[in-house]
């Protein structure tokens, strides 16, 4: 890969749709050298032909699900993480609908090849789902897995995917609570048996098959071409809340069976488990946790469940956070998790860009939680709470690190697609092939025939999702111990699609006019920290911190040019009295004024953008003696969003009612966030 461009002076007005240019950087000063130094020499050892001290940026995928988990299989994917990674890596797979032997029929492949990804299977239910689909098993017959194939299916309030679920279990359908739906406590005995040893078996054979496609597809070689990482998914779903976590493993080295939901009920376990047979057990395993969905939590997946224990206790909890979770997503198909205008107790106005893709708000605005959960959000049902957003959440990190000299929510920021069709990174508006199998296998699928207002819950549900976003790395090179590295130190970022590439530093003196400098990256590091990282000691003389941000436009394809830059912000949050919240959103490059539009009946863009943004900023209301989060959001021109892309393929007398309804958006505004770097007073 080529050497990512530091310093960019902002470029207004720029309408030419050709890679940004890439200047060559000096080297690096020789803070930078050293700060640097013991990682590059790991970097180098690893043996990857193109390494860079000042670190690229590569885009990739730890989200996806294939055949093995219960939902992709009922909607009739049949593909493999095998499958999952050469899709990754451009290769053509096939989709539903099934033909008369099972076989998909439907082809995908991705316009750009990624450079990592993992597959993320639901771990609860890799059992069953096997015993129950592979042919030869000795309970493929039973009743209950007849039922999770579709045969003799019932008609069931819980639709077709909760009747399938239900013959996992000894219960009949109509007693089943619908909030125990996803509740895996208790699998039939007649398809795991009186002590569940069969499913164990059966999870036991499947984990080691996905294991062994990461081994297949994880390139070793100089090239370093693809990076694929061994993981999956804990899904606590409990009264259908979304408390999911992904685990992602830094190497080959893994637990024999992946800690469930059904093993431990709680995230507390969760880590201690994974303490205790990974990163304690001396193998040389290690893992972090990346929870998602926090949207769909009630308040759930950020609150912090340990304040009424004894103080010594609190700081375990609390730090067994802190080491095991350094990253969260942002944004998926399932909306975003950012930010939500009108929360309890959050000062600081509106922010416009807070309205992208909220889920449950073009559902039907859900009630706040104030300081308490609720449940059912998953069904769009119970309260949101101001924890249900990443902004917030740091921000109650940073009451946590004020009260106990803690930070357990000290988080950076991915995004990620959560795709069942087993096509990791999968992002493109206009190309969007539906996440859900057969559910949204067409156009027509996707669209419906009624508007959102009257349409089913699983049309509501397809039309207010969208593509899902992608998750940006800053690591010397593309091998699983370099950008295992950058995630643990939180060297990340999350777009909502496009390959933007954002950098983000922060520090006490750099100057004003380092957006001009051709060594603006080894400046950054060597006067400050980068995303994801601790603002130094404040140096005497100094009145407030300062902050370098960049970023460069998606250089999109020859066929497909990416969308041009409108505006760059840098985003504070801190805790005030009585449990307020406070919030500021800070233009720095660019305008929302620029002009930029796009047109509905063509989707072509209009109006100037850029194709890169520079700005150095101070915090202009910096008080010393309160801990601070930061982090830049890059937001792109106007464009038209999946559906309005769809709709145009319609003759216009045949479009589906989705295409006129006011309450879908047809235009979005592409994104990406940066990882925070947090301020921490002096003796803190």
């Amino acid at each position: 890969m080529r050497r990512q461009l530091g310093g960019l002076a902002i470029a207004a007005a720029l309408a030419g749709c050709s890679e940004p240019a890439e200047p060559r950087l000096e080297a690096p000063a020789g803070e930078a050298e050293a700060a640097a130094g013991a990682e590059q020499e790991e970097s180098v050892a690893a043996g990857c032909r193109q390494n860079e001290t000042l670190r690229q940026a590569f885009f990739g995928e730890l989200h996806v699900h294939t055949r093995y988990s219960m939902d992709a299989y009922s909607w009739d994917v049949r593909a493999t993480p095998d499958d999952a990674y050469r899709f990754a890596k451009g290769e053509t797979i096939a989709l539903p609908p099934l033909d008369a032997d099972g076989k998909q029929t439907r082809t995908i492949q991705i316009e750009r090849p990624l450079d990592f990804a993992a597959v993320t299977d639901h771990a609860a239910y890799l059992g069953p789902v096997e015993a129950c689909t592979r042919e030869g098993s000795p309970v493929y017959d039973v009743s209950g897995c007849r039922v999770f194939r579709g045969s003799g299916l019932p008609e069931s309030v819980r639709g077709d995917l909760g009747a399938r679920i239900v013959g996992f279990f000894d219960i009949p359908d109509g007693e089943l609570p619908l909030t125990s739906i996803l509740d895996p406590t208790s699998f039939s005995a007649s398809i795991c048996g009186e002590d569940g040893a069969r499913c164990r078996e059966e999870r036991a054979s499947v984990w080691e098959e996905i294991q062994a496609a990461a081994e297949r597809w994880n390139d070793t070689s100089p090239d370093c071409r693809f990076t694929a990482f061994k993981a999956y998914e804990y899904t606590a779903t409990p009264q259908l809340s979304k408390v999911h976590r992904n685990m992602i493993f830094r190497n080959a080295v893994v637990p024999g069976l992946p800690i469930s939901w059904m093993d431990e009920r709680d995230v507390q376990g969760l880590w201690r488990q994974l303490e205790l047979q990974c990163i304690d057990a001396g193998t040389g395993c290690d893992v972090l946790t990346l929870p998602h969905n926090s949207n769909l939590s009630n308040g759930r997946i950020f609150t912090l469940g340990y304040r009424d224990l004894p103080m010594e206790e609190q700081l375990v909890h609390a730090r067994r956070r802190a080491a095991l979770e350094p990253l969260a997503e942002i944004s998926q198909i399932k909306g975003d998790s950012e930010c939500r205008n009108g929360m309890w107790k959050i000062a600081g106005g509106t922010d416009d860009l807070c309205e992208y893709e909220k889920i449950r708000q073009m559902w039907g605005a859900p009630e706040d939680c104030e300081d308490g959960t609720g449940m059912g959000a998953l069904v769009n049902q119970g309260c949101q709470s101001r924890l249900d957003f990443v902004r917030y959440a740091l921000i109650e990190g940073l009451v946590e690190a004020e009260r106990i000299g803690v930070n357990p929510i000290k988080v950076g920021a991915i995004a990620a697609t959560d795709t069942h069709d087993s096509n990791p990174g999968d992002t493109e508006e206009w190309s969007f092939p539906g996440w859900s199998g057969i559910q949204d296998s067409s156009r027509a699928k996707r669209l419906g025939d009624e508007a959102l207002a009257d349409a089913p819950v699983g049309q509501r549900f397809g039309l207010v999702s969208n593509p899902g976003g992608l998750a940006g790395v800053w690591a010397e090179e593309n091998s699983r111990d370099s950008l295992f590295d950058a995630m643990k130190r939180r060297e990340t970022f999350g777009t909502s699609g496009p390959r933007m590439k954002p950098r983000f530093f922060g520090g006490w003196g750099y100057v004003t006019d380092l957006c001009d400098a051709k060594d603006f990256v080894a400046q950054g590091y060597a006067q400050g920290v980068p995303m994801g990282g601790d603002l130094p000691p404040q140096p005497a003389g100094t009145a407030a911190p300062v902050f370098a941000v960049s970023a460069l436009r998606d250089p999109g394809t020859p066929e497909r040019p990416g969308g041009q830059l409108q505006r760059m912000q840098i985003v504070k949050g801190w805790a005030g009295e009585d449990g307020v919240f406070h919030q500021a959103v800070h233009d720095v490059a660019g305008s929302a004024d620029n002009g930029a539009g796009v047109e509905l009946d063509s989707c072509k863009p209009t109006g100037p953008g850029a194709d890169s943004l520079c700005a150095v900023w101070t915090d202009p209301d910096f008080d010393s003696s309160k801990h601070a989060v930061y982090y830049a959001r890059i937001v792109e021109n106007p464009s038209c969003r999946w559906n309005t892309w769809q709709c145009l393929e319609f003759a216009e007398d045949e479009r589906p009612a989705a295409c006129d309804d006011p309450a879908l958006p047809k235009v979005i505004q592409e994104r990406a966030w940066t990882s925070p770097i947090w301020y921490v007073p002096t003796g803190s």
